[in-house]
């Protein structure tokens, strides 16, 4: 159960590790992957770092605004799904599944930065991605806990985004899909209805994270 919740943790805050320079659209190379993954990280564990928590998830959430590829991550997770929805659908699910996932990074603690080292290890340039490699070292309970991750990266236009984090053999994007695929299949395909639940799923978040159950 331990093992689980910090993969769901690790996930969850390592996708914030974005902030990167502006290169020419196309591929990355494993010079810039690298030199994103090495110094974007050490800004991240920062971050992780400020005693004031609304200071703290004020940054974080820049980082996620300015450099995750939510219109990439938000089509793939629902797959055939996507297609099935109306352009109205569409762009509501997109502002839902945005405010889902900044609310639901927020209900894991970070009680554990200060133990926190991160390692960058390796970067492969493949068709339409280049993958970064590093290990991540914790302390839990006085326990050591090793992890490696791989985080996907592309550039469909001006700057380097992230799509996708892999830990172990766990990717965050593919179990999300599962996620969403059994919301869907338990609302019979029904496109409102998941959206409604998703929403709600958010709004819980957003209440039980946020002062006094406001929005930020």
């Amino acid at each position: 159960m331990k093992s689980k919740f910090f993969l769901q943790l690790i996930s969850a805050v390592l996708i914030l590790a974005c902030v990167t320079p502006v290169f020419a659209a196309g591929k990355i190379s494993k010079t810039e992957a690298l030199s994103w993954a090495e110094t974007r990280g050490a800004e991240l564990l920062d971050a992780f770092r400020m005693k004031d928590a609304a200071e703290r998830y004020r940054e974080l959430d820049r980082l996620f605004d300015e450099n995750i590829d939510t219109g990439y991550i938000s089509r793939f997770v629902v797959g055939k799904y996507w297609r099935t929805m109306s352009a109205q659908q569409q762009k509501r699910y997109g502002r839902i599944f945005e405010r889902y996932l900044k609310a639901m990074y927020k209900s894991f603690p970070l009680d554990f930065a200060d133990t926190l080292q991160y390692k960058v290890t390796g970067a492969s340039v493949a068709e339409d991605f280049t993958v970064v490699t590093a290990n991540v070292h914790l302390t839990l309970n006085g326990q050591p806990q090793e992890y490696m991750l791989q985080f996907r990266l592309h550039r469909p236009a001006d700057k380097i985004l992230l799509v996708d984090i892999k830990i172990m053999e766990s990717s965050l994007i593919l179990s999300a899909r599962s996620k969403f695929y059994q919301m869907i299949a338990s609302v019979d395909g029904e496109i409102e209805w998941f959206l409604e639940d998703l929403e709600l799923d958010a709004l819980a978040y957003e209440k039980k994270n946020t002062p006094q159950g406001q929005r930020q």
